[in-house]
């Protein structure tokens, strides 16, 4: 499915018009940041990063079919329903509370984990393979780690990513004060 999905993203993006990727970057521009957004060259790029954010992934489309809603573009939205029809997927709705839960969690995790990003990495599930790659991949940058490890997590559990689960798998670390920091944090943001 995953391999049917990218070919789906390569489709659209090749008909996409200038315009329309100009529109879509503008449109990520609170979720992706502007670093990054200043390297997106193709919808190819763009819908790596949303892949990457797990805000896209092959059984949740919501989010690209928005995006695309957003630039008129209801061709390719079609293409995408379609797509999640044929291969017996319901678009679920965008959990935008939770998901801003998880930002923030992702972000205080990232600040704060250091060193046990490994054993960390291991309790929300990711074997040694993909840690080692994660460390080949950022090999001299320690919050990017970090964040590559809740990156895959996400892209792990697909739809059920809570911020509950990164928080408890904190705890379960014995990683008690970053734990704190993201209860801590969540409050002050306005979550309980």
């Amino acid at each position: 499915m995953v391999d049917e999905f990218n070919t789906l993203l390569l489709h659209i993006s090749k008909d996409l018009k200038d315009d329309n990727l100009k529109n879509l970057t503008f449109l990520c521009n609170g979720v992706i940041g502007r670093k990054h957004l200043e390297k997106v060259k193709s919808g190819i790029d763009l819908f790596q990063y949303l892949k990457d954010m797990n805000k896209i992934t092959h059984v949740d489309t919501a989010y690209l079919q928005k995006l695309l809603l957003d630039i008129n573009r209801n061709d390719l939205a079609e293409k995408v329903s379609e797509f999640q029809s044929n291969n017996g997927y319901a678009t679920r709705p965008i959990d935008d509370r939770e998901q801003a839960k998880v930002k923030i969690a992702g972000d205080v995790i990232v600040d704060n984990l250091g060193k046990d990003w490994r054993r960390y990495g291991r309790k929300l599930g990711l074997n040694e393979r993909k840690l080692e790659q994660i460390q080949l991949k950022h090999p001299y940058d320690l919050s990017e780690q970090v964040r590559e490890v809740i990156n895959e997590w996400k892209r792990m559990r697909e739809d059920d990513v809570q911020a509950d689960q990164l928080i408890e798998a904190l705890r379960s670390c014995k990683l008690n004060y970053t734990a704190d920091l993201v209860v801590k944090t969540l409050k002050d943001e306005g979550f309980s």
